[in-house]
């Protein structure tokens, strides 16, 4: 049983190390590394300074057979990848006359003048290969010290990506052979905390040959279930077996794998169903709505929605009584269930989602805490509502608030019972809360 090649990604950039953006690259080329059955052992990030790039290129030379490096291979001044590379090495650079040629006529192609500085894209450390970059000025390179092979790539996302696909993974393949197969998937919960979810599946994927990570990306939390064999059969049979004891365990948390979201989920199943949903949104204010809008065909499903956020547009809008706000207050499950039923029954949906709630900072009372939210869901001849508490800021509250809206419309598609998640939630529950005057969404008293 021979060992995977081990493979380490370098990105380069001082913006990257002061936060100014994301390094959403890394991810990206560890992702298709995988698609080879080679497994990302290393990440590292770098600023331009030529020392901390040299140290960083000859570890990983002693640990690596691949080394992905994405950036700093423009033309200005703190572009030194090519260049340092090669000191690193022992190469000195030398002028590729064929992209220097393909890179005036990218800008004769745009109808622009080359500066005299995008000649300094076309200079390599001896002995590299050129990997051509169709949609911008600066190509990549591959180069070979001892076992290592170094992929330099330009950082600007788009034109990675495609030399990624186009130029890297075919020679890497080529260079492959006779290693482990490794298999993943990605499953995607909702409702439920990291740890929880940890406790919830213990004993499995404990072997040496099946492991499982955890990802946070609120208000989700994702699965990665890693099998690896010796051959692609025996691998995929193993995570196969460990997906499906995962769902077995977790029932409806699970709501999609790989790339498919909660959005695109609740959609294909309206559809499939030929059900159909309106919304009615304060607290919220149109964040559900514009899920389910986000995609094309949208309007086989979704019928519409009102923004009510003040009080007089509840009841002239959706049919809220004023006495009804009077006495239990906007924010209530009364108001929160008569939302629902209103807009269900002025748009002629199937179901209606509903939420009323405190999203703060302010505007909360002891009664009704900042954090305070009611989420119902109408169907024909019954309504569902439940209150929580999120400690959570106002856009993350919203946030939640919504993907709560969605997750239910999934469940009742399903069958499935419509839970709350636990993740968060101080407090709640289908009980209305005490009336404490006619408040706003907002925590102010309504007009």
């Amino acid at each position: 049983m021979s060992q995977a090649p081990a493979a380490e990604v370098i990105t380069i950039g001082d913006e990257l190390l002061r936060g100014e953006i994301v390094d959403s690259n890394k991810s990206f080329l560890s992702e298709r590394l995988l698609g080879l059955d080679i497994e990302t052992r290393w990440h590292a990030s770098v600023l331009d300074d030529p020392n901390d790039m040299i140290d960083a290129f000859r570890r990983a030379s002693e640990r690596s057979r691949f080394v992905l490096v994405s950036g700093g291979l423009g033309p200005t001044r703190d572009d030194l990848t090519a260049q340092v590379l090669g000191e690193a090495f022992g190469r000195k650079l030398v002028l590729d006359e064929a992209a220097l040629e393909t890179i005036r006529a990218f800008f004769r192609a745009v109808g622009r003048e080359m500066t005299e500085n995008n000649a300094s894209q076309a200079w390599f450390p001896q002995g590299a290969e050129i990997l051509p970059n169709p949609i911008g000025t600066a190509p990549g390179f591959m180069l070979v010290e001892n076992d290592t092979c170094f992929f330099c790539m330009p950082g600007v996302p788009r034109e990675l990506y495609r030399m990624m696909d186009e130029q890297v993974l075919p020679r890497i393949a080529a260079r492959c052979g006779g290693g482990r197969v490794v298999r993943s998937a990605l499953l995607r919960t909702f409702g439920m905390g990291e740890s929880t979810l940890d406790a919830e599946l213990a004993g499995i994927a404990t072997s040496g040959d099946v492991s499982l990570g955890f990802r946070t990306s609120f208000p989700d939390n994702y699965l990665r279930p890693v099998a690896r064999a010796d051959t692609a059969e025996a691998a995929e049979a193993a995570l196969a077996a460990v997906c499906s004891e995962i769902r077995e365990r977790l029932g409806a948390l699970v709501y999609a794998e790989g790339d498919e979201t909660l959005d695109g989920v609740v959609a294909r199943l309206l559809r499939e169903q030929g059900k159909t949903v309106a919304v009615a949104e304060s607290c919220t204010g149109g964040l559900i709505a514009e899920r389910f809008t986000a995609a094309p065909g949208a309007s086989e499903y979704f019928l519409g929605g009102i923004v009510a956020y003040a009080n007089p547009i509840k009841t002239s809008l959706l049919g809220v009584s004023e006495e009804l706000i009077a006495e239990w207050g906007a924010v209530s499950e009364p108001v929160a269930r008569a939302m629902a039923e209103g807009v269900r029954a002025r748009f002629g949906a199937d179901y209606a989602i509903a939420t009323t709630g405190i999203s703060g900072p302010g505007g909360g009372s002891e009664a009704k805490p900042v954090g305070t939210v009611h989420v119902a869901l109408a169907e024909a001849g019954h309504t569902h509502c439940e209150h929580f508490v999120f400690p959570l800021d106002r856009t993350r509250h919203r946030q939640l608030t919504a993907q709560i809206g969605l997750d239910w419309v999934r469940r009742v598609l399903l069958g499935e019972e419509l839970v709350g998640p636990t993740l968060l939630r101080r407090q709640g529950g289908a009980a209305p809360p005490a009336k404490t005057g006619a408040m706003g969404d907002d925590g102010r008293v309504g007009h």
